[in-house]
């Protein structure tokens, strides 16, 4: 278990002293050089007594269960229920950030929830969640205190999703993901234009860390991006996006197209037409992507699940809603017995599209 300094704040061990007696923070690529009492771009992390500690640990900013499909995951035990929660902070400066309130929160006062990793572990094994999932803001931030609830989790026989950016660095990144099974990852566009003027960070080592879950551990990737008009949307950026993903990817990789509304500090651009998000898809197919999705908007056809190889219906959905299912813990088609990629069970969860809020601590 972690060490403790105080309840909320606890020692790390990525950072390193440098010359001029700053402390760099080596969790993720931005490496925040700090004084003493310095926050770091995330604002949950500190140099505190010259170490580096985080300062939100066994605090959320609250907790509810939702449909894995709200990931989204459509490929990891699908129709299932997901214990969700977050803290604050985060080490990107997204834009568009649809869930700012929390990723861009500089008051502790967020964190109103407090609850230890077994805590959490027992909630979600309560209330019947296959998983738990580190979601809201991104839990590079929280590492520690993420780790320590996957462990609770493991003890219990639940899985750990992780919904992240991908932006930390081959260290804590190879400690993290050897807890998680499954991880919703956000490439958020493929030109390192757009990460840097509009997030802060860079692609390259979200591209590496992408490659590094799919082919140095065994946890379930999926893909999702934010659409934005003429931000990252056109034609020539979603076909080289799709041609890498089945270059150094594979196939199999599900990923998601969602559409954005204006949001925190990107109001001048207009809803994604779902045009849009449908002609990302045929692109994405075209291209040799097996599983495509188009998300936040409601499209049966773009939503469900097919076999790759005869276009069998196996998944049928409308946004988070199981609507029919042809398939079996193999993932196999009925008609021609091709495997579909993912991590299936005999039958489907049953939890549907609602969002059940749930107080602890």
């Amino acid at each position: 278990m972690t060490d403790f300094i105080t309840y909320d704040t606890v020692k790390t061990k990525y950072w390193h002293v440098l010359n001029d007696g700053r402390i760099q923070c080596d969790v993720c690529p931005r490496f925040c050089k700090l004084h003493e009492g310095q926050r770091g771009l995330c604002f949950v992390r500190q140099n505190l007594n010259n170490e580096i500690v985080m300062t939100s640990y066994g605090r959320s900013s609250g907790f509810a269960i939702d449909p894995i499909e709200k990931k989204p995951l459509n490929h990891f035990l699908p129709g299932s229920s997901v214990f969700s929660f977050g803290t604050a902070g985060c080490n990107l400066a997204c834009k568009f950030c649809q869930n700012w309130d929390i990723s861009k929160s500089r008051e502790m006062d967020t964190l109103m929830s407090k609850a230890s990793p077994e805590a959490i572990a027992q909630a979600a094994r309560e209330h019947g969640c296959r998983s738990v999932a580190y979601t809201y803001n991104d839990p590079v931030v929280f590492h520690e205190y993420a780790i320590d609830t996957a462990k609770a989790c493991r003890s219990l026989g639940l899985k750990s999703v992780a919904v992240s950016a991908g932006y930390v660095c081959e260290e804590p990144r190879t400690e993290f993901y050897q807890w998680m099974d499954a991880a919703n990852i956000d490439l958020k566009a493929f030109t390192e234009h757009f990460y840097h003027l509009i997030t802060g960070g860079h692609l390259q080592p979200v591209l590496d860390t992408l490659k590094y879950i799919k082919h140095e551990t065994s946890v379930w990737l999926e893909l999702t991006t934010l659409l934005i008009p003429e931000a990252n949307d056109s034609e020539k950026e979603l076909e080289e996006m799709t041609q890498w993903v089945v270059e150094n990817l594979g196939p199999d990789v599900p990923m998601h197209f969602t559409a954005f509304h204006p949001d925190w500090k990107m109001l001048d651009k207009p809803r994604t037409p779902k045009s849009t998000l449908v002609k990302a898809r045929e692109i994405a197919l075209k291209n040799g992507v097996r599983y495509a999705y188009v998300g936040n908007v409601h499209d049966r056809t773009g939503g469900s699940t097919y076999c790759h190889r005869c276009g069998q219906l196996l998944i049928g959905r409308d946004w988070y809603e199981l609507l029919e299912w042809h398939t079996d813990a193999s993932g196999e088609c009925p008609s021609c017995g091709e495997k579909c990629a993912g991590v299936f069970e005999d039958k489907p969860g049953h939890w549907g599209a609602k969002r059940q809020s749930v107080a602890l601590g």
